[in-house]
């Protein structure tokens, strides 16, 4: 785990974001401050589920999945993470563990507040300690819409559903070329909760259909708006 020079607060693109957009300077100076950035390799863990919750994890830069272990030992992938998400806040604010473990999908950088310079602006800015709570509030529906989808639709149309995921988590706004990124077949069948198998052999369905292209294990998105249609057949 290699050491990785602090980037400031004050100067980082992700500031604006939801939960550091609402600190003030003197905030972002005292957080800035304190925090610790850490580089990470691919594979590389980030916090582990059943571990202590020791603050909140912010992704300066880089590609994160975050996972939950079921009661059959399977990883299941419950979220993806960008440049500027924010995690651990649910399991900071609600339990001393961590309920799930967080992994670099690629190379990426991550700054870690720890838990009692969180608290100390939590308790002292109500925009921030509001707009967490909106944060909780929207991971809470997003997990109810994931476990209601993987109920009742099928494998298919969860595939679509989680090659769109990709699509519209990782793809800069800005991008005009095809969306393309490296994704093993292990984790899209833990992002669509099937096995390896039907879910490379799904995959193969769409690229014969042209609506995606694989090398290896790099996916490319050739036509979002069919995913869009197969994803919601079932909605």
């Amino acid at each position: 785990m290699g050491k990785f020079t602090t980037p400031k607060c004050q100067e980082c693109p992700h500031r604006k974001g939801p939960l550091m957009g609402c600190c003030q300077l003197e905030e972002l100076e005292f957080i800035s401050g304190n925090k610790v950035a850490q580089s990470y390799q691919k594979g590389q863990r980030i916090f582990q589920e059943g571990a202590p919750s020791l603050g909140l994890h912010c992704v300066s830069q880089g590609k994160i999945k975050v996972t939950k272990t079921g009661g059959d030992g399977k990883e299941q992938i419950v979220r993806l993470a960008k440049d500027g998400d924010m995690l651990g806040f649910q399991s900071l604010l609600t339990e001393p563990k961590y309920s799930t473990s967080a992994v670099a999908l690629e190379d990426c950088v991550v700054c870690f507040i720890p838990r009692a310079d969180f608290f100390r602006v939590w308790q002292s800015n109500v925009q921030f300690s509001t707009s967490l709570m909106q944060m909780m509030a929207k991971a809470l529906g997003a997990a109810e819409v994931q476990m209601l989808h993987l109920a009742y639709k099928p494998v298919r149309e969860r595939l679509a559903e989680a090659l769109l995921l990709l699509y519209h988590t990782f793809r800069k706004e800005q991008d005009t070329e095809i969306f393309s990124m490296s994704f093993s077949r292990e984790d899209l069948a833990s992002l669509v909760g099937t096995a390896k198998e039907t879910a490379t052999r799904l995959l193969s369905d769409f690229k014969e259909a042209g609506i995606i292209a694989t090398r290896g294990s790099l996916v490319s998105i050739l036509q979002p708006n069919r995913l869009s249609e197969i994803a919601s057949l079932y909605d």
